[in-house]
């Protein structure tokens, strides 16, 4: 069994530290990042990604080291069926030693064989959020390429791009929610000087229009201030 040695692990825990401080600086590429390093450290690895599945079962690969797993993620949404689409789904992680013995998936495994060269993947349950799942997925060109010791180390990255995913979406909800509040700020700024009311009073009449309306506040702030500053032509 090959091993890997401390020295590995700690490179990683490393260099998600310093993406994870950089994480407002180049948002999802951090993930990315990871992902291309999971091929460079773990020695039988050939590709890997980062399988997204939405709610309507969707299936998209946000992250990809090459386009292999693209295409395995293409043939996987086609046919609802295959190991990355299960990690994601089933909170579960699958290996698959060998491409053309397994009999799991057999729509899956007949369409990979003839358009990749792929034998072994490991898929890693990664993210459950309201709208989608995901999974860390390793992809090697040789059959049983995953020693114990490879895919406890796989475990390490997934573990870590769970992290750094979770690390940006904080990022994006936070940005969002700047960006809404600068949006809400605009909208009282017109309401106030256009009806001479105080910052009060033009928040409670926002909120009343999103109210009666059933719309978000943030929403209608935001029509309120592109009506009032259409777009250049």
């Amino acid at each position: 069994m090959s091993g890997y040695s401390i020295d590995a692990y700690k490179q990683i825990a490393d260099l998600v530290k310093t993406m994870s401080e950089r994480i407002n600086e180049y948002s999802g590429s951090a993930v990315d990042e990871l992902v291309r390093h999971a091929v460079e450290h773990i020695a039988c690895v050939d590709y890997a990604g980062i399988t997204v599945v939405a709610r309507r079962q969707e299936v998209i690969t946000p992250v990809a080291s090459h386009e292999v797993p693209r295409t395995l993620d293409a043939i996987q949404h086609r046919h609802h069926e295959g190991p990355c689409l299960d990690a994601a789904l089933n909170q579960d992680t699958y290996y698959l030693a060998n491409l053309s013995a397994d009999e799991r998936w057999p729509i899956f495994r007949r369409e990979a064989s003839a358009q990749t060269s792929v034998q072994s993947i490991v898929s890693y349950q990664l993210f459950t959020t309201r709208d989608a799942v995901g999974a860390l997925n390793l992809y090697s060109e040789r059959a049983d390429a995953f020693d114990e010791a490879s895919r406890d180390l796989g475990y390490v990255f997934a573990a870590h791009a769970a992290v750094l995913w979770n690390a940006m979406r904080r990022g994006e909800q936070f940005r969002s929610a700047l960006a809404s509040r600068d949006t809400i700020g605009q909208a009282k700024g017109m309401l106030m000087e256009r009806y001479n009311i105080g910052p009060h009073q033009a928040f409670e009449l926002l909120r009343k229009l999103s109210q009666d309306a059933n719309i978000r506040l943030a929403d209608i702030a935001h029509s309120l201030v592109e009506a009032d500053h259409p777009h250049d032509t």
